[in-house]
């Protein structure tokens, strides 16, 4: 299974980087909660629920795109978690640092993932406790890794106040911006150590990243210590939340 995952989040990287790859400007529009929105977030949307009706149809499909009502999510044990185009301000200014999100989730916890970086050809996935990275066509396995001073890795786009002073108590530290579900793989590969985050997300921007990170050794915690659950609920918001070896 984790294969034909790897294989759909690659072809909706091609569906992107069709749009990416268009000199024409991109056409963006905003979502009611002013997020924004492109072609290749739908092209991508279409080409991975289709492949997902295919290769599981009895297994519902929560995707950022067409969210399901809280009527019909609300009994699921196990459903696919999509974000079709993680990333959409980093699609937006071409810099490569957006992903294609697909995790499985079975009783509210991330049982497999897929962080595809379509622009940088870097496939990150996960599943039965061991996590991979595949790049160049050389696929390694990969694990998270201490080290001081720890690299912590924050959003280069959603800076708060409250991170900087997160990081100012935090001790001698370097830290490094990227955008998307890459912030997790970083902790996961061993390049950085911790990835902590006060500002919103929704469970799409993480499933993936988490069962990534999980599966290669590190935590996925909110700030009172319990993992992030996606146990169906109301709401898609997470609470703030660490990715650290400890």
């Amino acid at each position: 299974m984790l294969e034909q995952i790897c294989q759909l989040a690659r072809e909706a990287g091609d569906a992107i980087m069709q749009v990416y790859n268009d000199a024409a400007p991109l056409d963006v529009s905003h979502k009611s909660d002013d997020s924004p929105v492109t072609d290749a977030d739908i092209a991508a949307h279409q080409v991975i629920v289709n492949g997902l009706a295919q290769l599981s149809p009895d297994v519902p499909v929560l995707s950022e795109e067409d969210p399901p009502a809280w009527e019909v999510r609300q009994h699921w044990q196990r459903y696919w978690l999509v974000d079709p185009l993680d990333g959409t301000k980093e699609f937006i200014k071409r810099n490569g640092e957006f992903t294609v999100n697909i995790a499985l989730i079975e009783a509210g916890k991330p049982v497999l993932g897929v962080v595809y970086a379509p622009a940088l050809g870097v496939m990150y996935s996960a599943t039965e406790g061991k996590a991979w990275k595949e790049e160049g066509g050389h696929r390694e396995q990969i694990h998270a890794r201490d080290a001081r001073p720890p690299l912590v890795v924050v959003s280069r786009s959603h800076g708060d106040d409250e991170m900087k002073q997160y990081l100012k108590q935090l001790g001698e530290h370097q830290t490094v911006a990227t955008g998307s579900s890459l912030k997790f793989c970083l902790v996961a590969e061993g390049k950085a150590q911790l990835y902590p985050r006060f500002g919103p997300t929704n469970i799409w921007d993480t499933g993936a990243g988490h069962a990534v990170a999980m599966a290669a050794g590190a935590h996925v915690h909110d700030w009172q210590g319990k993992t992030l659950d996606y146990a169906p609920r109301e709401s898609f918001l997470n609470p703030g939340f660490r990715v650290s070896l400890f």
